[in-house]
């Protein structure tokens, strides 16, 4: 589909919205298999918790299972092929795709990780190497045992590094030879990274700001959106947050209305965050699901990515997206000119000021650019997809593995028993929130194959054309001015 701002064509028709990632069970298919959490006094007096936590079933969607289901599931229709966003994973673990992965290069990433992962028969075992800010891996580690328990047997034997941080630190050019590099996950990249992406944390949620799963902020986001309709929304591009992380944010400042004493309002809203005040309050005030009361929001980078870039795409309102070099997971998949609105990072507040202007002249346009982000969030990024990728990402780079994984000595094991009954407050409320109640009885989403060299130049030069005739507005409406 064509970018918005490279012609009307778009606007024609309606959008095609991505089929259901599966069918809800008919009144016939077999009862679902549920997950076990149990929290009692016998399970509280017990230690370790893993040694007696029950295995769950085979996922119906393993090959062995899948042979010895009912002839009458056959013609159950096939699985979605997952969005294109997926088709990094390819990128993502190709400097490794020829000469595969040995032990001496995972344990190369061990100074640069927070922790250690490793699956042996479907158990999850971690060495904790490096202390994490705030509570980031344990959510990562919640929601990685949460994909066991979705789909068991599904997951193969592996060994990797995490690192926990905001900016990528296998650096391309230190690797001449990149299939030397060390393979390190974390959750973001830039041009010069070789780490591999995988979601963040808040996905099963962030309770030291008080920000829900990801799962129940969308169904709120869905209800606050149709609450209020985009035409009476505010008229102008907001942003609340931490500006003090990185220089593009306090640059951001600048956009205010007579922030430099010269009396321009650059129709930008910038809300500095009260940390202190939003704490004591405990964070009520902060409901990002409610803060979708500007017809446009604006994304701007943190220290590297941030991981509010997919709840401002939640919000129905045209992302402003400011330049940046960071990319997670799914951004990738995000076009200029159909999900967002490109902004110069060099040049924000009048960028910002004229992305407000054509958008309220163009209501049209703009709440169907709204539209078309929050449907990504949506449809191409719930909860069903998230889980896809991982697996789908776990099971390519253990396929890459010139050895048989096996538990290092100072590794404790993880299930859910062990991680969600000691934990308290905040952190137990979002685990019970994010947690998988069912085995999966249907089959991941079909990964699609890697990008050719065509495709990706021809996604370029996309990309590029929309920026162009952004700058081109602009400087058209500057000449007019």
């Amino acid at each position: 589909m064509q970018p918005f701002l490279l012609g009307n064509r778009a606007f024609g028709g309606g959008r095609q919205r991505r089929a259901p990632h599966h069918s809800p069970p008919s009144s016939t298919a077999p009862p679902r298999v549920p997950i076990p959490l149990s929290c009692d006094n016998e399970t509280l007096s017990k230690f370790p918790f893993c040694s007696r936590a029950p295995s769950p079933s085979p996922s119906p969607s393993s090959s062995a299972a899948a042979a010895a289901m009912p002839s009458s599931t056959s013609a159950a229709p096939p699985p979605p092929t997952c969005p294109e966003y997926f088709r990094y994973i390819h990128s993502d673990l190709s400097p490794w795709r020829e000469k595969g992965i040995t032990r001496d290069m995972v344990e190369q990433a061990r100074d640069k990780a927070t922790f250690r992962l490793v699956v042996v028969n479907g158990r999850a075992y971690v060495e904790r190497i490096h202390r994490a800010f705030q509570t980031r891996d344990v959510f990562t580690l919640w929601g990685i045992l949460q994909l066991l328990a979705r789909y068991p047997g599904r997951v193969p034997d592996l060994d990797l590094m995490f690192f926990c941080g905001d900016v990528a630190v296998v650096r391309r050019r230190h690797f001449p030879d990149v299939a030397a590099a060390p393979p390190l996950f974390m959750y973001c990249r830039d041009g010069d990274a070789l780490d591999i992406v995988f979601p963040d944390w808040s996905f099963w949620g962030w309770p030291e700001v008080n920000i829900r799963p990801w799962a129940p902020f969308l169904a709120e986001a869905a209800r606050e959106n149709a609450r209020l309709p985009w035409a009476d929304r505010q008229p102008y591009a907001f942003w609340k947050g931490n500006p003090w992380v990185s220089n593009q944010r306090r640059d951001l400042l600048r956009c205010n209305p007579n922030a430099t004493g010269d009396g321009k309002d650059w129709n930008a809203r910038v809300i500095v965050q009260d940390w202190g005040k939003a704490h004591r309050n405990g964070y009520k005030d902060s409901n990002l699901a409610k803060q979708c009361l500007y017809r446009y929001k604006i994304y701007v980078q943190g220290r590297g990515w941030s991981v509010s870039e997919k709840y401002i795409l939640a919000c129905d309102s045209p992302m402003l997206h400011i330049d940046t070099p960071f990319q997670d997971f799914f951004s990738r998949g995000l076009v200029a000119g159909k999900h967002y609105w490109p902004v110069d990072a060099a040049r924000k507040c009048p960028s910002i000021k004229f992305a407000v202007d054509w958008g309220n002249a163009h209501p049209a346009e703009a709440q169907r650019m709204g539209e078309e982000g929050s449907a990504f969030t949506q449809e191409d990024l719930g909860m069903d997809y998230v889980y896809d990728y991982m697996l789908h990402l776990l099971t390519n780079y253990a396929g890459l593995l010139r050895y048989k994984p096996t538990v290092p000595e100072n590794a404790v094991e993880l299930c859910i028993e062990s991680v969600a009954c000691t934990a308290r407050g905040l952190v137990r409320d979002f685990m019970i929130q994010s947690m998988e109640r069912y085995v999966a009885d249907y089959e991941p989403c079909t990964l699609p194959p890697p990008f050719t060299a065509d495709e990706l130049t021809e996604m370029a030069r996309t990309e590029e054309e929309a920026r162009n005739k952004v700058k081109t507005m602009e400087a058209a409406a500057e000449k007019e001015t």
